[in-house]
């Protein structure tokens, strides 16, 4: 439900797989604090002012929006040991930069139907990769990350991508590129308690 107390009939998600969107973002310019978010709202608003669609972001909340939800239902996408969403095709190297709400029900082509990647990965190399073992049963060690990505080891996952990640062997060809890969773990980074 929007604030205006209209029912949303129709979600549609705005994202990217591998790096193909840098190069329009960093054209942009854009500066001040969550540069990428500002420059994808301010994308996302032009598509929604001309259809008449409501933007949201992940960030906006709290209560935060059900993107990984949104995902699941639109495309397939499943949960990876890592926490992220893995696709098929473009591994875990795909994102939702925000989502057009709109309060009539749009005509859209049924989700493609597939397995996730990870139930053949017999060797699960995301889970043993990781320098510190932050990714395990228990689930995400934010802490033992946290440590490792602040000392002076962490500095290959700060600046190619956190090397669990780089680790599935699915949608390599969508690595992010290495300034694309840096941008987000600094944010990553700066996001962090402590």
């Amino acid at each position: 439900m929007l604030e205006s107390g209209e029912l949303v009939e129709t979600v549609l998600l705005v994202g990217h797989s591998g790096s193909r969107i840098w190069a329009s973002f960093t054209a942009a310019g854009t500066a001040g604090p969550d540069p990428l978010d500002a420059w994808s709202r301010t994308s996302i608003r032009r598509v929604a002012e001309e259809y008449g669609g409501h933007v949201v972001m992940p960030s906006d909340g709290p209560p935060y929006w059900p993107f990984q939800r949104w995902a699941m239902r639109a495309e397939p996408v499943f949960p990876s040991p890592l926490g992220i969403l893995i696709h098929p095709e473009f591994g875990l190297w795909h994102g939702y930069r925000g989502a057009l709400l709109f309060e009539r029900r749009l005509d859209l082509p049924e989700p493609v139907s597939a397995r996730s990647p990870c139930e053949t990965c017999v060797d699960r190399p995301c889970l043993h990769t990781c320098p510190v073992g932050a990714f395990g049963d228990r689930g995400y060690d934010v802490m033992s990350c946290r440590a490792h990505l602040r000392s002076g080891e962490g500095a290959e996952c700060l600046t190619g991508s956190c090397l669990a990640r780089r680790a599935c062997p699915v949608g390599v060809e969508y690595r992010y590129e290495s300034d694309h890969a840096a941008f987000h773990m600094a944010a990553f980074l700066d996001g962090l308690p402590g």
